[in-house]
């Protein structure tokens, strides 16, 4: 992290961001949308894909490398101002990159509505929340408002008219606020909604306390606590999605525990297979690079589709593999061959030192 606060580096933090930011530019970029496998796409409403469980795991990490960056100097005895305001310069030039990218892709894919939410804007907020309880809240405080968040944010959902998305209290909210500045904005009723909009807000900041909670058992080596921490809150998800259906658009409350408790199982088993064993932290050059591997990506995109060059490259170089590999398969190739192309940037800055902190 920049900005004044130092990251106590722990390899498996790094490889777990890492592999989840390759996993973000593999299904954001298939190549051909029509054939995609269904396991690299998202749900179509309820439900949870491997591809659903990407997102919550980088807010959880988020949260993971809160507790780590900002834990030893609360400890110390710090000045919380300083540290607070840090916090704030750091979320908000996350969400300004994020607007940025945004208006990118508005000018040179010709949108015809800027959006205001996203992904970038949506971790810059749920960091400045984060930072917040790191240095304000202990752990009884951090627990209280992840309690208070998937409760409060559950009831609003099971007294809201429905959980389809037109007429949920998300698409209501979205429209009255977001309106044409949404992902999904029907100009002819006026109705819009954002998978990363205003009230599902709240369940992405529960899922980045818990990560913030997880990364204070981490830092404390609190391992198996970690573990157990994992299997209660994946079976509490399992559960609860009995009455509140796991939906990643919604980031139902249920949705919030199961996906932060297979992330914290994930960790557990990083931290064990890396940290305690000694072995390769596979992905860690991506976990360094995290947001500037995401923006570069996103910035790549924006700029094969802008000029048109995305068709033909897709054509020319992944049409003759459409024999062996199927229109999937096909598809699969060129996501891989992006990652790979960006694993090798993220190799060459690492040897060389360099790293994109926003």
């Amino acid at each position: 992290m920049s900005g004044g606060l130092a990251t106590k580096r722990i390899a498996s933090v790094d490889a777990l961001r890492g592999l989840t930011v390759a996993a973000m530019l593999l299904v954001n970029n298939p190549g051909d949308w029509g054939h995609v496998y269904g396991p690299l796409e998202h749900s179509d409403w309820h439900g949870c894909t491997p591809t659903d469980l990407i997102f919550p795991f980088f807010l959880f990490i988020v949260g993971v490398s809160a507790a780590l960056a900002l834990g030893p100097r609360v400890d110390a005895g710090a000045a919380a101002g300083p540290l607070r305001a840090a916090v704030l310069k750091r979320g908000l030039r996350i969400i300004g990159l994020g607007l940025v990218l945004h208006a990118l892709a508005w000018w040179l894919m010709h949108k015809p509505e800027f959006r205001v939410m996203g992904v970038l804007q949506r971790i810059g907020i749920c960091f400045v929340v984060a930072g917040w309880a790191a240095i304000e809240l202990r752990w009884r405080g951090r627990l209280l408002l992840l309690l208070s968040l998937l409760l409060g944010y559950g009831a609003l959902l099971h007294v809201g008219p429905t959980l389809d998305k037109l007429g949920s209290l998300n698409q209501r909210l979205d429209t009255a606020l977001l309106g044409r500045f949404a992902y999904e904005w029907n100009p002819a009723s006026g109705v819009a909604f954002d998978p990363e909009g205003l009230l599902s807000t709240l369940g992405a900041l529960a899922t980045t306390v818990l990560g913030l909670l997880c990364g204070g058992l981490l830092r404390r080596g609190r391992s198996v606590r970690l573990l157990g921490v994992g299997v209660l809150a994946a079976l509490a998800g399992l559960a609860w999605s009995a009455w509140l259906p796991w939906n990643k658009q919604l980031w139902t409350p249920s949705f919030v525990l199961w996906t932060g408790g297979l992330a914290a199982l994930a960790l557990a088993a990083a931290h064990g297979w890396i940290d305690r064993r000694g072995h390769p932290a596979i992905g860690r050059a991506f976990g360094l690079n995290a947001i500037g591997a995401y923006a570069g990506a996103w910035m790549c995109t924006v700029l094969l589709e802008g000029l048109g060059w995305m068709g033909p490259l897709y054509r020319t170089v992944f049409g003759p593999l459409g024999p062996w590999l199927g229109p999937q398969g096909q598809s699969l190739a060129f996501a891989v061959a992006f990652v790979a192309v960006w694993a090798a940037i993220v190799h060459w800055l690492d040897r060389r030192g360099w790293y994109w902190k926003v």
